[in-house]
Parts: C-alpha cells; structure tokens; sequence
C-alpha cells in the first residue's frame, strides 16, 4: 500500500495527514495524539473515523496541522481521516457519511466591518 494524502480544513485549521499501513499510531507535528490532544472528547473526535470503520490498529498516521484553535485541529484532523478511509475502500463512505464526517463545515470567523465596533454589533446611537 501506498501513502495517501489528505487535507482536512474547519474554521483557519489545515491537517495534512498521511497514512500508511502499520499499528495504529498517530503522530500530530511530531507528537503522540494523547499528548497533543490531552481533552478526551478530543481524542475521541480524531478517533471517530477509525471506531466507525473499525480500523484503529491497521495503520500509522503522520498530521502535519496549522492555525486555528485546538477544537478546530481536531476537527480539521478528523475530516481529513475520513477522506483518507474513503479513498483507501469507497465501502467507508457507506458508513461515514450518514455521521456527517465528510462534509466540510463552512462556518468561519466573521470580519470586523469599519464604522462598527465588531462584525456586527454598532456604536451606541445617540438621537440627541
């Protein structure tokens, strides 16, 4: 088997994971998960994709992941998990779409707009 390459993104988070066969570790910018990652539902969110297909021990996954807060990494990790299930056997997607682990969720940071004090709260107005 060869190594595939996916990209998971959510909200400014970017994980490029790359998985190959072996024993079930997974190793994020050069860190066991359970160190990186040390909330348990956190953990659980970049294991899902593996649970649901029940491919935890067969292989090793290397994330290379940027920007965004630690809830968004682990969401962006497990996106980019699930893609890399169904690229490796198309029967995954049966299991993982349903669980809505391959949609990409679109929701990002509203800008600030000028004149306002943030994105959409105003400037108290004074009539008089």
């Amino acid at each position: 088997m060869e190594i595939i390459h996916t990209i998971g993104r959510r909200k400014t988070a970017v994980a490029r994971i790359y998985v190959s066969e072996g024993t079930g570790e997974i190793t994020i910018n050069k860190r066991d998960f359970k160190n990186y990652f040390t909330v348990p539902m956190l953990q659980y969110k970049v294991q899902q994709p593996l649970a649901l297909t029940n491919t935890k021990t067969s292989f090793n996954i290397k994330v290379s992941v940027f920007g965004g807060g630690i809830t968004g990494q682990a969401e962006a990790i497990r996106l980019a998990i699930s893609r890399a299930l169904v690229k490796l056997n198309e029967e995954n997607k049966a299991v993982l779409k349903p669980e809505g682990l391959l949609t990409r969720d679109p929701r990002m940071v509203e800008r600030k707009k000028f004149g306002q004090k943030k994105a959409r709260k105003r400037y108290q107005f004074s009539k008089r």
